[in-house]
């Protein structure tokens, strides 16, 4: 009988327990959620500055931390393996200047400099060709046309990148794709493919490797911040063409970025798209609230 009460007075106490911490969640989270008074006020200041926004910020800025990522981090004997059948046979064009390093075979070209790496063929690239889905191209690209061929490279080779944007150059499309790290993109770490009827012509790419979160979590400025943060930065601009905010999202962001080891430390950025600016965001560094632009 007494093991039964005891046991009783066991659960009670740990369903109490769950109660108060639940609690305790909800207070936290509403801590570090925007009310809807706060939303109503950065939309009448952006308004009087002459600037509109289509959708509502995000609503949450709990704290965060930076995460760790190396210089520009390469394989190249990988790289030779993703853009070209046999690297075997790939010829390496001496340039007599340190870090940079040209491979070519018949039309391709492999360039790695400063840590940007760019690949072109006029031909297009051989292993999407090969795949059969260049015959399903119609003479004039489409974005979903592109997009499965995009999708088919980055998901062999890149798998962690996601499609980020997208824009026409005269009849072609270039599709961005950025890394996510532990669902969050990672704005500095980029693959930008241009896409042709005759399929991938052309390969841009900067990324480091990620090593993991560094130091703890800090608190960052809440999205209403942000946005008056921009709306100082751009008010001469708005006020003599209308701005217009398409979306805003976090991300994280290496504002300064090299081609030596490191590590460096990439920390959280608010961006902030418009339709002037196209698929070039506003970045405001969540941390200080300091805007680039």
């Amino acid at each position: 009988m007494e093991w039964e009460r005891a046991k009783n007075y066991i659960l009670i106490f740990f369903l109490l327990l769950n109660i108060a911490l639940g609690v305790l969640l909800v207070i936290e989270n509403r801590r570090y959620t925007i009310t809807f008074d706060q939303e109503r006020l950065i939309r009448t200041v952006l308004a009087q500055n002459n600037i509109t926004m289509y959708r509502l910020p995000i609503r949450q800025f709990p704290p965060m931390r930076s995460i760790e990522v190396t210089g520009f981090y390469y394989n190249r004997e990988a790289l030779l393996q993703i853009f070209f059948t046999d690297p075997q046979t790939v010829e390496r064009i001496d340039t007599s200047r340190s870090g940079h390093y040209v491979y070519q075979y018949g039309d391709g070209r492999l360039e790695i400099s400063d840590g940007f790496v760019e690949y072109r063929n006029p031909g297009g690239f051989r292993r999407i060709q090969h795949s059969g889905l260049l015959l399903q191209l119609p003479s004039e690209i489409t974005y979903d046309s592109a997009r499965r061929i995009t999708d088919t490279f980055i998901y062999n080779h890149f798998p962690d990148f996601v499609p980020d944007g997208s824009f026409n150059e005269g009849d072609n499309i270039r599709i961005i794709y950025r890394q996510k790290y532990r669902s969050i993109l990672v704005h500095s770490n980029s693959i930008e493919l241009l896409v042709t009827p005759i399929g991938i012509q052309q390969v841009e790419m900067q990324f480091g490797e990620i090593l993991g979160y560094i130091g703890s979590p800090r608190m960052i400025f809440s999205p209403d911040e942000a946005l008056l943060a921009f709306t100082q930065r751009v008010r001469h601009i708005a006020q003599d063409e209308p701005m217009t905010i398409t979306r805003m999202d976090l991300v994280y962001f290496q504002e300064y970025i090299s081609d030596q080891p490191g590590p460096y430390h990439a920390v959280p950025f608010y961006r902030v798209f418009t339709l002037c600016n196209g698929d070039q965001p506003f970045l405001i560094n969540a941390f200080t609230n300091g805007v680039i632009d």
